[in-house]
């Protein structure tokens, strides 16, 4: 059982960062010691300036200060004030070196200067982490993704385009380009970007003719798309811009359409009317079936060092990218980690009642195959002042029944990883640090 209570991923990223300039390889160790022999050397030169005589003048003073302190009425100075003066002199020295290098690239540096030894970590290619390929959509994607960009940026998130509601569904039928909605949000989660850059491209007009209801990022990438005439570059567009870690790219490029079967024998089309409150999901299509992938992203998913779906709306968000036939194939033959991250509550319309497993199965039972071999649960309990907020909406706590995940042939990972305010989420930091922990088990 992996405990993540308690964990501060702040000190820990400090200390990480810190630690990097440690690493061989960083070419870095060896100017500081050059720094320390100079510093070294120009200590003697001035002593040698100024003289045996004046440094013993000067040596009989500080000496006299010693004296006054063991004079009664005086404590005497600790052995340890030496250590502590070297201490406070080198902190000092260091911390003075790191902002007049800060000050000197900060016009340089496309990135925040604190992430120095981030950057020259990964230019020197001394890093060894994980490659990682994340398969979903929605709010639940970019939540996942907010933690894991400061885990690896060799990140890949494979995102669904069946949306065909609200901005997106209008750009998509009236542009006839895939829905840039959920494109847009992992885009802003992966980014690397002032906050003010992220409350623009997720600004959403409530006034205009023809702009009400369109957010700026949709109507960015579909301006790029008209520019460039291609929707994946309109994506890497966007990345430049926001300076994104990692990649994202759409599961295909075809206009797809979700339609879903229910248990009482009906049926819908459009990924936005699916979700019924008191109609059970049978099963979901994607129209057409022999859509094809883009060709990144089955190679992305071929060369990465695990796999992650979800989370987020299981038969809209997750389901839509394993129904494409080439991207379910490229996961069921990976040997590499294949993880399901559960949702915490489930989703009025479209997983009522649904335990851990029951959404397990539904993954399986679509993709015909094993393609999940561990699942991360949430342990911790919900207060039952949060419950009942969410179960006047129709939502309850998915239940983590392990015995029923073993019984699938799936491992549990029982983990703490939501964060409570006055929404029951996943935490980004405490998600991302359950899967490296996990992955470095495998290791």
């Amino acid at each position: 059982m992996l405990n993540t209570e308690g964990y501060n991923n702040g000190s820990n990223k400090l200390w990480r960062r810190a630690l990097k300039w440690l690493y061989p390889g960083m070419r870095v160790k060896r100017w500081i010691l050059l720094m320390a022999l100079g510093a070294l050397l120009a200590a003697v030169g001035v002593l040698v300036l100024v003289g045996p005589y004046n440094l013993i003048i000067f040596g009989r003073k500080v000496n006299q200060v010693l004296r006054q302190w063991q004079q009664p009425g005086h404590a005497p100075p600790s052995r340890y004030t030496s250590v502590v003066l070297v201490f406070v002199g080198i902190l000092a020295a260091c911390l003075g070196f790191r902002q007049v290098i800060n000050s000197l690239v900060v016009d340089l540096l496309p990135s925040d200067p604190r992430d120095l030894a981030e950057i020259i970590f990964h230019k020197r290619g001394l890093d060894n982490e994980p490659t990682l390929v994340v398969v979903g959509g929605g709010t639940g994607l970019a939540t996942l993704l907010r933690g894991l960009k400061h885990q690896t940026e060799k990140i890949t998130a494979i995102v669904t385009v069946a949306d065909d509601g609200g901005s997106s569904g209008r750009i998509r039928s009236e542009l006839g380009i895939p829905p840039p909605g959920d494109i847009r949000n992992t885009l802003v989660a992966m980014a690397n970007t002032e906050p003010l850059m992220e409350e623009l491209f997720q600004y959403r007009f409530d006034w205009g003719e023809g702009l009400q209801g369109h957010s700026f990022g949709n109507l960015f990438i579909a301006a790029m798309t008209e520019i460039s005439g291609d929707f994946e570059e309109a994506i890497r567009a966007f990345s430049q811009v926001l300076a994104v870690r990692g990649r994202v790219l759409p599961s295909t490029l075809s206009s797809v359409t979700l339609r879903a079967e229910y248990a009482d024998g009906t049926a819908t089309i459009g990924e936005s009317l699916i979700p019924q409150p008191g109609k059970a999901i049978r099963r979901v299509f994607l129209e057409p079936e022999d859509c094809h992938p883009v060709p990144e992203a089955i190679a992305a998913i071929q060369s990465a060092d695990a796999i992650i779906l979800g989370p987020g709306s299981l038969y809209t968000s997750v389901l839509p990218n394993i129904l494409v036939h080439e991207i379910r194939d490229a996961i069921a033959r990976s040997s590499v980690p294949r993880i399901y991250i559960c949702n915490v509550m489930t989703q009025p319309g479209e997983t009522d009642g649904y335990k851990a497993s029951d959404h397990i199965k539904a993954i399986l039972d679509h993709a015909g195959t094993r393609i999940i071999d561990y699942v991360v649960v949430n342990t911790i309990p919900i207060p039952e002042a949060l419950q009942e907020r969410y179960k006047a909406e129709g939502a309850i706590p998915v239940k983590a029944d392990l015995a029923e995940i073993r019984a699938l042939g799936v491992t549990p990972i029982e983990a703490s990883v939501i964060s409570m305010t006055d929404l029951v989420r996943h935490d980004p930091e405490r998600l991302a640090q359950v899967i490296v922990e996990l992955l470095w088990q495998q290791v």
